[in-house]
């Protein structure tokens, strides 16, 4: 039988060097780290898929446009490079880079979000969240049922449950500033979200006037899943169903660093003056002037080429196609993951894996810590733990789904690494048995504390 899937669509040319260890030592640098993975030394970690952020690897031609960039303060040719690829590619006239995406989202929040208002989204990352709440706001997820349970085989697990935005709509008008929907949906995995669903989660935007913003970090990916799987659409362009999906936004936020294919970057667009108006006072006192937003020249050149190369359908096939073999590997050796796999990451049913522990002990970081001790691989909890304490009562927010996440940059690793880090995971599980007891909080920060915050290992 032929071989038909898609290989790497790029070969090497420039290696670095990765780092094995001992399981002694990963014990030793792990108590030093306060068991939580992001304090951990990347020279300290195997295989790193903590996430896909910022963490690709460049094309010849982003380097290439690297050394041509402009480094004007003002009006630099990389800006006007950039403004012309997101205008052909989204529709959106107006344009305001920054560093990051969390950037973007503060940037437009400060002009559309207050104190008491609700935010509806699909689901709310974790800066996301952060952002809204931090102007004493409130976020509210509308995911589609079924979204994380692993058994259910919906192909568009980050669509927006339409009954409960109507709802929050109909009780809650004057507090809804704005409708947010991300694509892919971080939450669930990378979980692409329909074009039927855009378009009745649009209608429902206009019906009661409030504008939609999309979260567009992954929008190649949620395109490429759209070709795939919506019926009609097999025979539509990529760049075309992109188009239509950020046809439907008022504004668009997104990091730079996923689909962007750069290190570093973001940018906010939008079809309003107005809100890119007041936008502008914001990024021009934080970030820098309005044509590069702390960004270098060279940055924006090479975002340029990202945006264009990202849509390019042999790329998103290799792409996603690793990220997909990587989870039926692990589907068909029993481990519980999130189903079907999703564009970015691989989640794993973390409560599921080690039913032994307690949820109050914060299973799927426990996971994370077992994982890295096992094979020196760096992966993050989406669980409990990042969903931090409610703003109002101070008491845990318990996930509906502890998840362990396996995001995979692109570009970087090659399936061989990804076996490694699948038959490390098998391993672990055929001895899940063994592992009953998880990790309890030691210090924490109010905000974001997964980041920052100190745990130990608890006993049985």
């Amino acid at each position: 039988m032929p071989n038909t899937a898609t290989p790497e669509t790029w070969r090497v040319k420039t290696v670095e060097h990765i780092r094995p260890s001992t399981r002694d030592q990963r014990q030793q640098w792990i108590e030093e780290a306060g068991f939580n993975l992001f304090t951990l030394p990347s020279d300290r970690v195997f295989i790193d898929l903590l996430t896909d952020s910022g963490t690709g690897a460049m094309s010849d031609r982003q380097w290439a446009a690297i050394m041509s960039g402009d480094e004007s303060y003002a009006g630099s040719t990389s800006f006007h490079a950039l403004h012309e690829v997101v205008q052909d590619l989204f529709g959106l006239e107006y344009l305001l880079p920054v560093h990051q995406g969390r950037a973007a989202e503060n940037a437009l929040f400060s002009v559309l979000v207050h104190e008491d208002q609700l935010v509806p989204a699909n689901s709310h990352f974790d800066t996301t969240r952060a952002h809204i709440e931090f102007r004493k706001a409130a976020a509210v997820d509308c995911l589609s049922s079924g979204a994380y349970d692993v058994t259910d085989t919906n192909p568009f697990k980050g669509n927006m449950n339409l009954d409960m935005l109507r709802d929050i709509l109909q009780e809650s008008h004057a507090r809804v500033p704005f409708i947010l929907l991300t694509i892919t949906c971080n939450t669930t995995g990378g979980q692409p979200v329909s074009l039927a669903n855009i378009a009745a989660v649009k209608a429902l935007a206009d019906r009661y006037h409030k504008p939609l913003v999309v979260d567009a970090a992954r929008f190649a990916e949620n395109a490429w899943f759209i070709q795939q799987r919506e019926p009609g659409y097999r025979d539509t362009s990529l760049r075309d169903i992109t188009r239509q999906m950020l046809g439907m936004a008022d504004a668009m936020v997104m990091s730079a660093k996923k689909d962007g294919l750069v290190n570093i970057g973001g940018f906010l667009a939008t079809r309003h003056r107005e809100w890119f108006d007041q936008a502008t006072e914001y990024v021009i006192l934080f970030e820098g002037f309005r044509t590069y937003g702390g960004l270098a020249g060279r940055d924006l050149a090479a975002l340029a080429v990202g945006l264009e190369e990202v849509i390019s359908a042999d790329y998103l096939a290799s792409r996603i196609g690793q990220v997909q073999r990587f989870g039926q590997r692990l589907i068909d050796a029993g481990v519980p993951i999130q189903q079907p796999v999703g564009g970015h990451a691989v989640l794993v049913d973390a409560s599921r894996f080690l039913p032994e522990v307690p949820r109050e002990e914060y299973v799927a970081q426990t996971l994370a810590v077992e994982l890295y001790l096992e094979a020196g691989v760096r992966g993050v909890e989406i669980g409990t733990l990042l969903n931090g304490r409610d703003p109002e009562s101070g008491e845990e927010r318990f996930a509906e789904t502890e998840w362990l996440r396996l995001a995979i940059p692109r570009r970087v690793y090659s399936n061989d690494h990804l076996e490694y880090v699948a038959q490390a995971l098998i391993d672990l599980y055929h001895r899940r048995s063994e592992i009953r007891a998880g990790v309890r909080i030691v210090e924490e920060k109010p905000v974001l504390r997964h980041f920052t915050v100190r745990l130990e290992r608890k006993t049985e």
